[in-house]
């Protein structure tokens, strides 16, 4: 038995006011035939030496008793299901209505009822699937007030957009894994997604960085790599670039420009799309050292103005991509004559 905390009030055992402990003590009990072992909390009275349960208590223990239950069987217990609805902000009954369920279904999972396998598992996806969420908001909108909608339609969004950059990372990393080992690919720097953010977030915020599209964001982030690999003997990202007609573009560019963080908007040029970056809200690049920036400053002072065409041209006349074949892996020993000191 442990003691949680004294009070004195009256007891409701004996019938007199005296000093009463809030106790907890560790019970064993079988529910649906499993034995189960969890903390139930009581009010100790000395003077009878019995413990007794009021409403509160008995409510409590019989969801510690479920909860075991559910663990042992491997489903969600009351808080984790309470935990779900509160992170999309939802209230239980507009919950019931998305997932076609009866009007108090949610209610009796977070207290007393256990959910079955199938409820189960629907409540382990929606956990898991933002976007199937938002989804199911759309298919129920005008069941929901314009205020609920609107309101849970922001939270699922900004939950999507964590698990679809989750996503992304997670692609991104894998297709990286094979050149853990290789400094010639990568610059002898394990690829931080985090410092590449930093580095477009670091060339769209100068204003000296004039029309910051796809192509020139590719090489700029190139040489600002390869001139630290020139100076330091490693790269500044742990970027591995392949050489493209129009030059340097790294392994899955297009999953890390579309991360979340990443500030880009589409321009239809009539012949096709062009994706142009734009300055973010950061005041801080905690993922840059001083000595990051001013590689990427020296960068910005070489190609910030230059054109697109002006950058592949002269990215052309680089060594490191004359010496490469065409879609193959750029090797940093190349940097050793690069245009840049």
């Amino acid at each position: 038995m442990t003691i949680m905390s004294t009070e004195k009030k009256l007891c409701l055992c004996c019938m007199e006011e005296h000093e009463v402990q809030r106790v907890t003590i560790v019970e064993n009990n079988m529910f649906k035939g499993v034995p189960v072992e969890y903390n139930a909390e009581y009010f100790y009275c000395d003077s009878a030496d019995e413990l007794y349960a009021d409403e509160q208590q008995i409510s409590m223990n019989d969801i510690a008793m479920k909860n075991s239950y559910r663990e042992k069987a491997g489903l969600l217990t009351s808080h984790q299901i309470a935990a779900i609805r509160a992170k999309y902000g939802i209230s239980q009954s507009d919950l019931c209505l998305l997932l076609g369920w009866g009007g108090k279904t949610i209610t009796r999972y977070e207290s007393h009822q256990v959910q079955d396998i199938a409820h189960d598992t629907i409540l382990r996806k929606l956990d898991e699937d933002p976007e199937w969420f938002l989804q199911l908001l759309e298919a129920e909108k005008k069941s929901l007030s314009a205020t609920s909608y609107a309101k849970y339609t922001e939270t699922g969004a900004v939950l999507f957009e964590k698990e679809h950059d989750r996503y992304l990372k997670s692609t991104i990393m894998s297709k990286y894994a094979c050149f853990l080992h290789n400094p010639e690919a990568n610059g002898g720097k394990k690829l931080s997604l985090d410092a590449v953010v930093d580095m477009i977030h670091y060339y769209a915020n100068s204003p000296r960085v004039k029309s910051l599209f796809r192509v020139k964001l590719m090489k700029m982030l190139w040489y600002a790599d390869a001139l630290s690999y020139k100076r330091r003997g490693c790269a500044i990202s742990g970027l591995v670039y392949r050489a493209f007609p129009m030059g340097a573009v790294p392994v899955a560019y297009e999953s890390i420009v579309d991360l979340g963080t990443v500030h880009c908007e589409e321009i239809d040029m009539g012949d096709g799309t062009a994706y142009r970056f734009l300055s973010a809200p950061v005041k801080e690049y905690l993922y840059l050292t001083l000595e990051d920036r001013e590689i990427l400053d020296a960068v910005i002072r070489r190609f910030g103005s230059m054109s697109k065409n002006e950058i592949v041209e002269t990215m052309h006349r680089e060594d490191a991509y004359i010496e490469t074949a065409p879609y193959d892996i750029i090797q940093f020993k190349y940097t050793k004559t690069l245009s840049m000191s």
